[in-house]
């Protein structure tokens, strides 16, 4: 683990090529770095765990990570998928709540730690800082309006063709196709709305129509 003195030049400059940051200017970004701290954490790691008091929000550096949410009956259900350039944990320090979610690493991850007394004093220093959180707040507000409207308006089919469009990502090998994570028909059901019955139906629709190919339990989608 780095001290927040001594995070490395490849770290901030990791830094600087995240979205969020994209708009803040060179001295309120190197001023945010000093109060960075370097974590490192093993595939399956819990980062944070839904229900506990969250004192830091998270920057992912390398690496990618799933948000899951306990269902009633105890199972994990996945929510979302997050990739190097995303960060979570913030709600809970600009409301002092629970975490409403755990976040879970998918691989060998390198996150960027904000506690939460800095993050509040680097949002009062920095308006480019605070205007850059509150378009990310907004962008995730009209994603959450856009799941609502399409469990409303969209067939199963099709929220599960955008689904996979939304989360998969060009494949680690260099094959050049675009894949999902590794995922079970109940997870892609939670995902969706529905039941496991009926997106094994809709996958099934989508290969035979030819624009999905299986892979194990991951999914292959066209790349144009």
């Amino acid at each position: 683990m780095h001290t927040a003195g001594t995070i490395r030049k490849d770290v901030l400059d990791s830094l600087r090529a995240i979205p969020l940051f994209g708009r803040v200017s060179e001295s309120d970004l190197d001023e945010l770095a000093t109060h960075l701290i370097e974590r490192r954490f093993p595939k399956n790691a819990t980062v944070v765990e839904e229900g506990l008091p969250g004192d830091y929000m998270y920057v992912i550096c390398k690496g990618r990570a799933k948000v899951t949410k306990a269902s009633e009956d105890g199972r994990e259900k996945i929510m979302n998928f997050l990739e190097a350039g995303a960060f979570f944990g913030d709600m809970a320090l600009l409301g002092d709540e629970m975490r409403s979610a755990s976040v879970k690493t998918l691989e060998d991850s390198v996150l960027l730690a904000l506690s939460r007394r800095d993050f509040i004093d680097l949002l009062r220093q920095s308006p480019d800082l605070a205007l850059a959180v509150i378009e990310e707040l907004a962008n995730r507000l009209r994603e959450t309006n856009e799941q609502a409207r399409s469990l409303s308006f969209q067939g199963v089919e099709e929220r599960t063709r955008n689904l996979f469009e939304r989360i998969s990502r060009e494949d680690e090998m260099g094959s050049g196709q675009r894949m999902t994570p590794v995922l079970t028909h109940q997870q892609i059901a939670d995902m969706v709305g529905t039941s496991r019955e009926t997106v094994t139906r809709a996958i099934k629709q989508l290969k035979n129509s030819g624009w999905l190919s299986q892979e194990g339990k991951r999914y292959v989608i066209p790349t144009d």
